[in-house]
């Protein structure tokens, strides 16, 4: 059976094309545009706006607003997660701050941080906010999952620290920063995309987004969705076929 591969989970291409059918039955009843779009009106509204350059402008401000929110908080996390590993003092003065950025709503970041910041860098520190806590706590749980035996015989033999880091460290925490990574990728564009139609930023998707559910432009809202679902499945995959190729696996 034909299917499209993601980690373990299989998406199976029959599966796909039964929803499109029930997508395209519902839009058929319904019999208006304006509360639900076929997927084929959905499909030539995005390569209709696809042929414009406002389109790609605003794909490549989001994309690397929110991207590089991620990456800020990828290396964020990995720093401060090492450290925390190595030293209880940091590890208990960032918990705090992990327990709070977890349990406060996106809403209210975005309306705390349009006081302070303006609209157009709201998607990165959306996105790093997000994905930051994620990043921390599985990559420090990896650190913290290494073989306790084979620390002592590399302390034993005297092996240098930079070896353990390769040989040891990075294989245990590998698992950890792969799950880290999916589960924050996804999260980040959900994330970076709310705050974009919250704060309205010129040129983004949110504000996309937002003049289509203004205007009552159903199929560009759909059509719009599906750029983010191609932006965020896309990127993952490509990052995480690097991760594997970077890992040697």
């Amino acid at each position: 059976m034909t299917s499209i591969t993601s980690g373990k989970a299989k998406v199976r291409l029959w599966a796909v094309a039964f929803w499109l059918i029930v997508w395209e039955a519902a839009a058929r009843m319904i019999g208006q545009e304006i509360l639900l779009s076929s997927p084929v009106t959905v499909v030539l509204r995005f390569f209709e706006l696809a042929a414009t350059g406002e389109f790609w402008r605003s794909v490549a401000f989001s994309f690397f607003h929110i991207i590089g929110g991620f990456f800020l908080a990828l290396f964020t996390g990995i720093g401060l997660a090492a450290l925390s590993a190595f030293y209880p003092r940091v590890r208990g003065l960032v918990a705090p701050l992990i327990a709070v950025i977890k349990a406060t709503p996106v809403a209210s970041f975005v309306i705390l941080l349009l006081i302070w910041i303006s609209s157009a860098n709201l998607s990165v520190t959306i996105a790093f906010l997000m994905v930051f806590p994620v990043i921390y706590t599985n990559i420090l749980g990896g650190i913290q999952s290494a073989d306790r035996s084979l620390l002592e015989m590399a302390q034993v033999f005297r092996i240098s620290f930079g070896r353990r880091l390769i040989h040891i460290y990075i294989p245990q925490v590998m698992p950890f920063f792969r799950t880290a990574c999916t589960l924050s990728l996804g999260l980040c564009w959900k994330a970076g995309v709310a705050a974009e139609v919250i704060g309205i930023p010129d040129g983004s998707i949110g504000e996309k987004l937002y003049e289509a559910k203004v205007y009552l432009e159903t199929p560009d809202l759909f059509a719009w969705t599906l750029t983010i679902i191609l932006l965020s499945v896309g990127f993952e995959k490509l990052f995480l076929y690097g991760v594997r190729k970077l890992s040697g696996e």
